[in-house]
Order: C-alpha cells, then sequence, then structure tokens
C-alpha cells in the first residue's frame, strides 16, 4: 500500500489548476499560456466541462494564485505587458502528459465514472479505451493520487482525485453509493423496459444524489472562501 499523501486543495485550487492543465494542453498561441488573470478568470467561471459553474472575481482568482504559489504549485512571470501564471505540477508530482490531463478533467468535474473521465480526458490526450485508462490508473492509485469510490475496474466504477479534504472525500464516497453498479453483493438486480416503475426509482435517486453532490460542492466551496479569508 502506497504512503504517499497529498495536502487537500480547496475547490477553487483544484479549478484553478485544472485551468491552468487544461490551457497549457489546448492553447495554440503562445499568447494563452502562461495565462493572465483575466484569462484564468474566465476559464474558472466557463460554463462547458466544468462542474459546478462557478462565479469567481479577478480578486478571488488571484488570492487562490496567491496561495497556491506559497505552495510550490504554481509561479507568476513578470516582465511583460502583464503579469502571467503557470502551473509548475509535473515537478511537483513528478507525472507524465495524459496522467496530468486526467488530473485535470477531475479537478474540474469532480468524482465520475472511468467511462466519463476517459472520453473527457481525450479532449487534451488520446486514450483509446478503458484498458488504456485503467493502465494508465494504477500508477495514480497506488501513489494515492486517484482514488476509487467504488469498486475499481467494474462497470459504472466512480474515482476522483486525492486531493479531497477529508469530509469531502467522505461525501463523495457515500454519494458514491448510490451508484447502481457499486454494489459489492453477488445478487443482481436487472431492470427492464418493462419495469417502469422501478426504473423510474432508479433514475430518481440518481438525479437525487447528482443534486445532492452539486449542492454538497457549492457549500464547501462557500466555506473554504470563508475560511481563507480569515487565514
Amino acid at each position: 500500500m502506497s504512503t504517499d499523501t497529498w495536502d487537500p486543495l480547496t475547490a477553487l485550487d483544484r479549478r484553478v489548476l485544472g485551468v491552468l492543465i487544461e490551457k497549457q494542453k489546448t492553447s495554440k498561441s503562445p499568447d494563452a499560456y502562461p495565462m493572465t488573470l483575466n484569462s484564468l478568470m474566465i476559464g474558472c467561471n466557463q460554463k462547458s466541462n466544468r462542474d459546478p459553474v462557478l462565479n469567481l472575481d479577478e480578486d478571488e482568482v488571484e488570492e487562490t494564485l496567491g496561495l497556491l504559489q506559497r505552495r510550490g504549485l504554481v509561479s507568476k512571470i513578470t516582465g511583460g505587458r502583464v503579469e502571467r501564471w503557470r502551473h509548475l505540477l509535473y515537478e511537483a508530482w513528478v507525472i507524465g502528459k495524459v496522467e496530468m490531463a486526467i488530473l485535470a478533467e477531475l479537478f474540474m468535474r469532480g468524482p465520475q465514472t472511468e467511462g466519463d473521465l476517459r472520453g473527457r480526458t481525450s479532449r487534451m490526450n488520446e486514450i483509446a479505451d478503458l484498458d488504456e485508462l485503467r493502465r494508465l490508473l494504477k500508477p495514480l492509485v497506488e501513489r494515492n493520487l486517484i482514488i476509487y469510490l467504488t469498486a475499481a475496474e467494474r462497470r459504472g466504477s466512480q474515482l476522483t482525485h486525492g486531493f479531497h479534504p477529508p469530509a469531502e472525500l467522505a461525501a463523495a464516497k457515500a454519494a458514491a453509493g448510490t451508484d447502481t453498479y457499486a454494489d459489492d453483493t453477488p445478487t443482481v438486480t436487472r431492470v427492464s423496459a418493462s419495469s417502469p416503475d422501478v426504473l423510474a426509482s432508479i433514475e430518481s435517486r440518481l438525479a437525487d444524489a447528482h443534486a445532492q453532490i452539486a449542492e454538497l460542492r457549492t457549500t464547501l466551496a462557500a466555506l473554504e472562501k470563508r475560511i481563507a479569508a480569515f487565514e
């Protein structure tokens, strides 16, 4: 079992780092990355490929960057017309390019299934199939950079990054427990089109779980912001 431990990152920390990674991988212009404070704020508040959608201002993003800089995770580039920021995560975590893209997606969208993660990561670095994803995940799991919330390498397996604060991780595990495929018991309940009541019940439970997750994330982000203001 790995002895690697990682200091937790707040929801704002993760959003800022995720956007920096994403822009480094997807930008085609040297003017796009490293990122200005304004472009980073816009990236953090983007409505696509983000969960939850945030509405941060420049002061909040700048404060987060300052905290991350003190932890050695980002650096500020001065000397040009405007200050720019870049991440230092390859040095900090010693991982490859595709593994970095995997973490970025988890930072920006939170816990998700293996299938969703593979598809979303492929917009930054192609991952051919689930077997390749699982091969990439194995060393990350061994180092506690990735945590499975349900049984690993099964249909519908859910996972997340290893930087959640303890209470947030516990909430994510509890929410993942509602997933249909997370049950480890040998008895499998099969739902067919001839069972509309059962199907509707499952869909309702899943919708409630997703709503609760979104509410928890929003509440945690607000709490983290208030705590940071007192530090």
